[in-house]
């Protein structure tokens, strides 16, 4: 589990298949004594494992559906990319719970300044824009960010100039595509209310409007 607030931005180096095995290699300024092989680590907020390091260099095993739902595809060596390390308990949640676990990709369509701050404004597909509120939490390129409006499928967030400096987001522009990660909390609630499952066919109390009406969560 991640906090969405990047720690370095480490260089791609390359994607290599090794006898079937998808690897990915990254270079980073992060200090590595304290993550091993096995542990965590989020590259543009998908959660990989590391599986080797070497000096200021790791390597992580990249799944065919991570290669999928992620833009880690389509880096080139040289190029920027996010790097957190898992949270620990007694961590400060400067952001929100970001699980590393990638929905899929958004396209930026806009990019303005607004006095000190920059402006993005990101296509998702409608499989995902049901998921993202205004003023709610979502993570782009594994970075915490607050929504700051929607329209239809596009949501617009404000990036403050520190983050813009030590993340990706620098160098984004009209047309690239980044990784989507929505709040978790929007899918569970849409599951528990939906008509279908065990509990409608026992006739059981579900979670849903007529159950929120009843005990007085809604009128």
């Amino acid at each position: 589990m991640f906090t969405g607030i990047i720690q370095d931005m480490g260089t791609f180096r390359r994607l290599s298949n090794r006898g079937g095995e998808i690897l990915i290699e990254i270079e980073t300024g992060l200090d590595l004594h304290d993550v091993g092989v096995g542990d965590s680590i989020a590259v543009n907020g998908a959660c990989l494992t590391i599986t080797g390091k070497d000096g200021r260099v790791f390597t992580a095993d990249v799944s065919p559906e991570t290669l999928s739902r992620t833009n880690l595809g389509r880096l080139r060596p040289g190029d920027d990319v996010n790097l957190e390390k898992a949270m620990r308990l007694n961590d400060f949640l400067g952001g929100h719970l970001v699980l590393g676990h990638v929905d899929g990709l958004g396209e930026v369509r806009e990019r303005s300044t607004q006095h000190n701050a920059i402006i993005f404004g990101i296509d998702v597909d409608e499989s995902l824009a049901r998921y993202v509120v205004e003023k709610g939490s979502i993570a782009v390129d594994g970075i915490s960010l607050t929504v700051n409006r929607c329209k239809e499928r596009r949501f617009y967030v404000s990036i403050i100039p520190l983050t813009v400096r030590r993340t990706t987001l620098s160098k984004r522009k009209a047309g690239e595509v980044v990784n989507i990660e929505t709040d978790i909390l929007g899918k569970y609630v849409e599951k528990l209310l939906r008509q279908e499952g065990p509990d409608k066919e026992a006739g059981k109390d579900r979670v849903d409007m007529d159950f929120l009406s009843r005990h007085g969560f809604v009128k």
